[in-house]
């Protein structure tokens, strides 16, 4: 008979002070200064290739936004008109690549109101500013404000993550079971994570420690003879 679960273990919440930094140090330092300060800069647009940290930023900066009181609002792939973002005092646009026409026209003006009342905005997308497939008035926009490539961490940087992670699930990862998931999985972080909670899963179902034999059965992976 399989146990069944509840749902008690902690899910993990993007904030500044989780995000392993790696190559980041100095856009993590921007970001924690854009949030006390109300001068300078306001507008960011970081880069990077997917998996690489670029929503856990944007995530972060709005819930702690949130937190104070503000009306912070994080967005994916479209931006509303207008007046649904009026009010609001900082805003994040994820994967601005993919917006349509009238979301392009919605960014634009919306990071000219920003720019001209001092709010915070926070864009991403997969490319640098000029690479991207974008009307060239936001692009050129997008370029203006303070750009950052958001680095991906390496494999020990990678195992940092993983065991910050598991250790917010509330166990303790075993060095050999992360060797064996850099090894075997896939290489962006949120499939890491998702195959690490997927473990810890299997373990509490089998009230059975984390080991590679048990990674192997989440992953799939068929032992050999």
């Amino acid at each position: 008979m399989t146990q069944l679960l509840l749902g008690i273990t902690p899910e993990l919440v993007p904030t500044l002070d989780n995000f392993i930094a790696g190559r980041n140090t100095e856009l993590l330092s921007a970001l924690r200064q854009a949030l006390v300060e109300t001068a300078g800069e306001r507008c960011f647009y970081l880069w990077g290739e997917p998996g690489c940290g670029r929503s856990h930023l944007l995530q972060a900066v709005i819930r702690q936004l949130r937190a104070r009181g503000q009306q912070a609002i994080c967005l994916c792939g479209v931006v509303p008109e207008a007046g649904f973002l009026e009010t609001a005092r900082a805003v994040a646009v994820d994967d601005v690549e993919t917006l349509n026409e009238t979301g392009q026209i919605a960014l634009f003006d919306l990071y000219n109101r920003m720019r001209e009342s001092g709010g915070l905005l926070l864009a991403s997308g997969t490319v640098a500013p000029s690479h991207l497939a974008l009307r060239d008035d936001l692009r050129t926009r997008l370029g203006w404000g303070l750009v950052y490539q958001v680095h991906a961490l390496d494999d020990a940087e990678k195992t940092e993550a993983l065991e910050r992670h598991a250790q917010a699930r509330g166990f303790s990862l075993p060095h050999e079971v992360a060797h064996y998931l850099l090894r075997h999985g896939r290489r962006d972080l949120p499939a890491l994570l998702g195959l690490l909670d997927a473990l810890d899963t299997h373990c509490l179902r089998l009230k059975r420690a984390p080991s590679v034999p048990l990674l192997k059965e989440v992953m799939q992976i068929p032992e050999r003879l």
